[in-house]
């Protein structure tokens, strides 16, 4: 979905939440939402409490006070787990990857419906079975398609660079039906050349497949390429909400990341 098509309805709502760590307070009262179909991003000076937060909606973390809405329901403190079967899922600063199976295998250890799984339909459903890994398989080999990861399809992924490992990771969010993706420092470890390319993927999930991301990330130039809008953090709060190129010329912000106030001729 392009950003003219934005209906406004909010997949995600963060309602004052507040996390402390003894007398800390990572995150205060904070409020924000993240809009049905758009790439939306979160940035912030170290010590913003941005990744509290993203590890919060994630249910990584759970607040100490106020609520997470996802789809319009309530999810404060739930496991991602549950999140996950939910439709929300999460990639990380450091690819997670099973590294002695091949790119394909690891898509198709995604999805958690799979009759395969129990001994009893392996031994009494043999088709059932067969049925839905060729089915599982036919999604991953069109996930690795659509990625143009189709030249390490069998490489060990383990063996594979930061980048197409980031890629790998993107491609296990296609393995089922995301109501949202969370990125997590996308561009860390990733060469310049490759990060073109995970981006181009993140643009084509959201306008030819409809996914709704949220980002957070340091990378600027990554963040002003992809999102919009961009929420910025500082001292646990949300100071700015807006395209990028305001947020650039704010100079809250400026002083925010630098320290150093800005005059404004």
């Amino acid at each position: 979905m392009s950003g003219d098509k934005l209906n406004e309805e909010p997949v995600v709502e963060v309602k004052n939440a507040t996390k402390r760590y003894g007398g800390l307070i990572a995150v205060n009262d904070c409020s924000l939402s993240v809009t049905r179909g758009s790439i939306t991003g979160l940035i912030g000076p170290n010590g913003a409490g941005k990744t509290t937060l993203f590890n919060m909606v994630a249910g990584t973390q759970k607040p100490d006070g106020g609520q997470i809405l996802f789809d319009g329901e309530d999810v404060t403190g739930l496991a991602p787990y549950e999140l996950f079967g939910r439709g929300m899922l999460r990639t990380f600063q450091l690819a997670h990857e099973f590294s002695q199976m091949t790119s394909l295998e690891n898509l198709m250890m995604v999805p958690d419906d799979q009759p395969g799984e129990s001994l009893v339909n392996t031994w009494f459903r043999p088709s059932l079975v067969a049925s839905r890994e060729l089915e599982v398989r036919q999604r991953a080999n069109d996930v690795i398609d659509f990625l143009r990861l189709g030249h390490v399809r069998d490489e060990l992924a383990g063996n594979l660079s930061g980048g197409q490992k980031k890629l790998l990771e993107l491609g296990r969010t296609m393995m089922v039906d995301a109501k949202l993706v969370l990125l997590d420092e996308v561009a860390a470890g990733v060469n310049r050349t490759l990060l073109k390319d995970l981006a181009g993927n993140i643009e084509r999930m959201n306008r030819e497949l409809g996914y709704t991301f949220f980002v957070i990330e340091h990378d600027m130039d990554l963040i002003s390429r992809l999102c919009h809008p961009v929420i910025v953090m500082a001292q646990g709060e949300v100071i700015a909400e807006g395209p990028m190129e305001e947020i650039r010329q704010n100079p809250e912000i400026i002083e925010a990341y630098f320290g150093t106030p800005v005059e404004v001729a």
